[in-house]
C-alpha cells in the first residue's frame, strides 16, 4: 500500500497529524507493507525567509494573517501547543522563524532518493518548531539535513542547482489536481483522501478499509446443486 501525505514544514498541524499517522501505523497489522512518500505543499509561497530573531513574532504574523488580536492569535497557538504535547512534540512558536518552504522540499525530495526523507522530514519539523531554526535558509538546511543522514556536499549542491524544484512543483500541482488545498492530507493508493491531522484511531481505520479492499479475503465456498465429491486430496482419491 503506497500512502503519499502533502504537507509543510511550517505547519503545525502537519506535525500533529504526521506523529498521529505513525500512532496509527504502528498499530497496522501491515505496517511493513506501506510505503510511505512525503509530498510538497507550500502554505505560502511567497513568503520570505527571516534570519533568526528577525521580525515579528509568530503570534503577531498570525494576528496580521488572520486579521485577530494578538491576544486572539496567542490564544490559538496555546491550544494548538497543548495539542502537540498530547502527541509527544514540544512546539515554541516564540521561536519559530518565518521561512520560504520551497527549498525545504526540495531537499526532502533529495532525502527520498537517498532512503533518509521521513529523517529529513522530522529533523526540519523539529528545527522549525522546537528548535526556532531559520529553515528557509540555505546553510541551515544543508547543516540539518547532514545531521539527518543526507551528505552536506551533495544537498549544498542539490540547492544551488536546483536539481529538485521541478518534483516539487509537480507535488503541487499534483495537489492541485487531486482537489488538496490543505495540509496534512493523506491519500492511500490514490483511491482514499483523509484532510487534516485526524486522531490515531480513525487514521488505522481507513488504513484497514484500503487494504481489505486492495487484498479481499478469501471465502469458503457454497458447493453448487448437483455436484459430485469426485476429486483427489491429500488422503487419496474419492471412488
Amino acid at each position: 500500500m503506497k500512502v503519499e501525505i502533502w504537507s509543510d514544514v511550517v505547519c503545525p498541524w502537519c506535525y500533529i497529524g504526521k506523529r498521529r499517522f505513525e500512532q496509527a501505523l504502528e498499530r497496522f497489522a501491515h505496517r511493513d507493507e506501506v510505503e510511505v512518500s512525503w509530498k510538497s505543499f507550500e502554505l505560502d509561497p511567497g513568503a520570505r525567509s527571516a534570519d533568526a530573531g528577525e521580525g515579528a513574532d509568530y503570534a503577531d504574523r498570525l494576528a496580521k494573517k488572520y486579521g485577530t488580536t494578538r491576544a486572539g492569535a496567542q490564544q490559538m497557538l496555546d491550544s494548538m501547543t497543548a495539542a502537540a504535547a498530547a502527541e509527544g512534540l514540544d512546539f515554541h512558536f516564540e521561536r519559530a522563524v518565518a521561512a520560504n518552504t520551497f527549498e525545504a522540499h526540495q531537499v526532502i525530495h533529495l532525502a527520498a532518493e537517498r532512503g533518509v526523507q521521513d529523517q529529513v522530514k522530522e529533523r526540519l519539523l523539529q528545527a522549525y518548531f522546537t528548535e526556532g531554526e531559520a529553515v528557509g535558509d540555505r546553510a541551515t538546511l544543508v547543516r540539518l539535513a547532514a545531521e539527518a543522514g543526507l551528505e552536506a556536499a551533495e544537498v549544498a549542491k542539490a540547492l544551488a542547482e536546483q536539481e529538485y524544484a521541478e518534483a516539487v512543483r509537480t507535488d503541487e500541482a499534483d495537489a492541485g489536481r487531486l482537489g488538496i488545498s490543505g495540509v496534512p492530507f493523506f491519500v492511500l493508493d490514490r483511491k482514499y483522501g483523509v484532510s487534516g491531522a485526524q486522531p490515531a484511531d480513525q487514521l488505522l481505520a481507513v488504513l484497514e478499509r484500503a487494504w481489505d479492499e486492495a487484498h479481499p479475503a478469501l471465502t469458503v465456498l457454497t458447493p453448487a446443486a448437483g455436484t459430485t465429491d469426485e476429486a483427489c486430496g491429500p488422503d487419496g482419491c474419492a471412488i
